[in-house]
């Protein structure tokens, strides 16, 4: 199931109790939601290039995989979706961007409920789902929202942007506010309509232990096999 890959509380759980940090034959990736497809291809094709590494990735809302390894979680790498959560466990001259997105209001297939611009998401008659504001999501949908002047009427903050995503395709919400990736990944299962904001998301990675296959695979992500896998996903590469 596609959105099963983003639980990451438990998953992480589990990698705490299950393995440690740098060990030269795994690697303990912990990524933000929005990756889950991308990053799945480059753990097949990493570890097809790499024999005898294991790559274990932990998907989650960014800052709630910040609060994990601040708590001691065993990560080798961290990609985030926002240099200011990274920044939280890793000094800013190790971050190396490797993907932009940008953002984009998701509705029911066909758009029944008439939404057209940020404006709506303040509409009483619909079911508002947000990313919550400690998620890079969130800030980066605050950001839009307080640029156009909308305040809008949010019924629901979720803690990973997969998990908004999820909602408006099961029919569970109206109108959220989501990364072009995420709904590019459902396909038709929800309709787009474009946001009047230019707001950029930068996406940063950082080896957090001196494992050589961890440094290895920040190098491929950042390579021309990631920056291919990260383009056909709907990513901007720099």
């Amino acid at each position: 199931m596609r959105f099963g890959a983003a639980v990451a509380v438990v998953v992480a759980g589990l990698i705490a109790v299950g393995c440690g940090g740098g060990d030269e034959d795994r690697v303990v990736v912990f990524a933000a939601s929005s990756l889950t497809d991308a990053f799945g291809e480059l753990e097949t094709a990493f570890e097809s290039a790499h024999d005898g590494v294991d790559v274990v990735i932990s998907y989650g809302g960014s800052s709630t995989l910040a609060t994990q390894i601040d708590q001691g979680a065993p990560a080798d790498v961290f990609a985030a979706a926002d240099t200011e959560t990274a920044r939280r466990v890793a000094s800013p001259g190790d971050l190396q961007v490797f993907a932009t997105n940008s953002l984009v209001i998701v509705v029911e297939p066909g758009n029944p409920l008439g939404v057209e611009s940020l404006a709506d998401l303040a509409r009483d008659d619909l079911l508002v789902v947000l990313a919550a504001p400690e998620v890079p999501a969130g800030r980066y949908a605050a950001v839009a929202l307080a640029s156009a002047g909308v305040e809008p009427a949010v019924d629901s903050y979720e803690r990973s942007v997969r998990a908004v995503a999820g909602k408006i395709a099961l029919g569970e919400a109206d109108v959220g506010i989501v990364y072009l990736t995420d709904a590019a990944a459902l396909g038709n299962e929800v309709a787009v309509v474009p946001i009047e904001v230019d707001i950029e998301a930068t996406y940063p990675i950082v080896a957090l232990t001196d494992s050589g296959p961890a440094h290895d695979f920040v190098a491929f992500v950042l390579g021309d096999e990631g920056r291919d896998v990260l383009d056909d996903a709907g990513f901007g590469v720099p």
